[in-house]
């Protein structure tokens, strides 16, 4: 991270100086006195002038239209909307000259909506702490896939009391901790940065992978349950991984059926678009997750169901669906400038889909196993390999770890 060659780091404290102008200049004050640098950012829509460091006009000034598309409007949405645009455009800006190291901000619904895309953007490592009223509920809209803490402030932030003041200060001193102690450095930097999917039905695999290469590689696990595969993609993007280790694959089949645990269309693309090495297979693609029973569509009730747990129940795969996944795999993986490895494990694709399990079907898993021969392109670089082994047979672990090394080494 960059802010460790910074003697005194700074960091952004952001909000609407028109309303909540006196728990800012609290924060700020905080921060300040911890030894970080401040500068104070007003994103009021209804401020005064020079009540910040960077106040409301300068941040709207790098709105693209200027800051008449903030000011302007009438409709306070559409204000809020151009306002956030326009602190995104500053921060991306005052990032690239590394004049921020941190960032914290404090909302009710509009602030959150306008602060969380600019701190969207600080890389991964990045303190970004929020202090939210939408953060006791559904806050993906405002994390996305990065490392964003959420702090919910229990009272609205409508003033200093005992108790704002209580956990205010909590949100200045996390983020002070963040900017001056940082991770201790291991030997992990210096080996190639891996990324592995993982669903808990797949654990035996990846773990056992994982355990072959930890040696030689900075092995990164993600949970292949939407935001996970999300994640991965957008690390592959800003060119954090050396190699994906694709075991789990489950997000394609989730996002073509409807599933919960959908990824959204750019799964893959880290082969697809930026040629990143992709050794990988068809883990947990056997099934579709939903929520409670009570939440799955009218139109899958006859399916063949496994109750995960209370918050969980897995669907079975039909030929169908598997047959589109294989589509999908294959077009995805046919696009890539990088070496790929398609390994199929003919013994079934997760610890419920073996025999005597719930989700065991070979007739249905042939189907995709069938296309996937079919539709990907083998080349010099691109190979399909069928193996007789379960997912979760060590057999199965030692090859991918041999192809990772011979791929990635």
């Amino acid at each position: 991270m960059s802010q460790a060659n910074h003697r005194q780091p700074t960091a952004w404290v952001v909000g609407t100086f028109d309303t909540k102008a006196d728990e800012l200049n609290y924060l700020a004050g905080l921060v300040r006195a911890a030894g970080v640098r401040v500068v104070t950012v007003d994103i009021g829509t209804r401020s005064a002038a020079g009540v910040a460091d960077i106040d409301s006009a300068a941040v709207a000034a790098h709105h693209p239209r200027g800051a008449a598309a903030v000011f302007e409007p009438s409709d306070r949405g559409e204000a809020v909307i151009a306002m956030s645009v326009a602190l995104s455009a500053l921060a991306r800006k005052r990032l690239e000259s590394g004049e921020i190291q941190g960032m914290l901000g404090v909302g009710g619904s509009g602030g959150s909506s306008m602060i969380a895309p600019a701190m969207r953007l600080l890389p991964i490592g990045y303190p970004k702490l929020l202090v939210s009223t939408m953060a006791a509920g559904d806050v993906s809209a405002y994390v996305g896939v990065v490392d964003m803490t959420l702090m919910y402030p229990v009272t609205d932030i409508a003033g200093l009391n005992r108790l704002s003041r209580t956990i205010l200060a909590n949100a200045a001193h996390a983020l002070v901790g963040m900017l001056l102690h940082h991770a201790p450095v291991d030997h992990a930097q210096d080996k190639p940065a891996i990324g592995l999917t993982m669903f808990g039905v797949t654990t035996p695999c990846v773990q056992a992978v994982r355990d072959l290469l930890q040696a030689d590689f900075d092995a990164q696990v993600f949970h292949a349950n939407g935001a996970g595969g999300r994640t991965l993609e957008t690390l592959a993007a800003a060119g954090l991984l050396n190699a994906v280790v694709d075991l789990t694959t489950t997000e394609v089949g989730q996002h073509l059926a409807g599933g919960v645990c959908d990824a959204g269309p750019g799964r893959l693309d880290a082969a697809a678009r930026y040629g990143l090495p992709w050794i990988g297979s068809v883990g947990a693609l056997d099934m579709i997750n939903w929520g409670a029973p009570a939440t799955i569509p009218e139109r899958h009730r006859q399916r063949l169901f496994h109750v995960h747990n209370a918050n969980v129940t897995l669907m079975r795969s039909n030929a169908q669906e598997l047959e589109a996944a294989a589509h999908r795999i294959a077009e995805q993986l046919n696009r890539a400038s990088g070496p790929v490895r398609l390994l199929l494990p003919m013994g079934g694709l997760s610890m419920i889909d073996a025999p005597g399990q719930p989700f065991h079907d070979p007739a249905a898993d042939a189907v995709l196993f069938d296309a996937l021969e079919r539709l990907f392109v083998v080349s010099d670089t691109h190979r399909l390999t069928r193996l007789p082994y379960h997912i979760n047979d060590p057999a199965f672990a030692a090859v991918v770890a041999d192809e990772v090394r011979a791929v990635v080494m």
